[in-house]
């Protein structure tokens, strides 16, 4: 199995293959999750009642940084769109607005996992010289 070292470009993949494609299952519901554990059922409040705002919660950034993801499913992965409004973003931080660098990414080492990687959508996301770096491995970036 596949093992990231940066979270947010982990983050960028699953939107693509849990969200997107489907491929990667059950979808995960922070709520769903919050509900299970007896600690309600709205991630909004809860993210609220726990001072969490403008962060990732505690328990989704456990599941994400453990999901295994097979580098069958990483192969497959052709293009990613990284958009303040990605619904992976929303169940990491129910109360984020997109306007901070909660989920910009640092570091592109784990473009190794993807190698049929052709686009990238909203590079305003990634770091100073990111671009760079996509562009000499022939992703493009836009």
């Amino acid at each position: 199995m596949a093992r990231f070292k940066d979270f947010n470009f982990k983050l960028v993949v699953i939107e693509q293959l849990m969200y997107i494609d489907e491929k990667l299952t059950p979808r995960f519901s922070l709520a769903g999750l919050l509900k299970e554990k007896g600690l309600g059922d709205d991630s909004w409040e809860y993210a609220q009642e726990h001072d969490l705002a403008y962060k990732v919660v505690p328990e989704a950034r456990a599941y994400f940084e453990s999901l295994e993801i097979g580098d069958e499913l990483l192969a497959g992965v052709e293009e990613l769109c990284m958009d303040g409004g990605n619904r992976v973003y929303q169940e990491c931080a129910p109360v984020w607005d997109g306007e901070d660098d909660l989920f910009d990414i640092a570091s592109l080492d784990d473009l190794a996992l993807l190698p049929n990687l052709r686009r990238v959508l909203g590079t305003e996301f990634l770091g100073p010289g990111l671009v760079d770096v996509l562009e000499s491995r022939g992703v493009t970036a836009d």
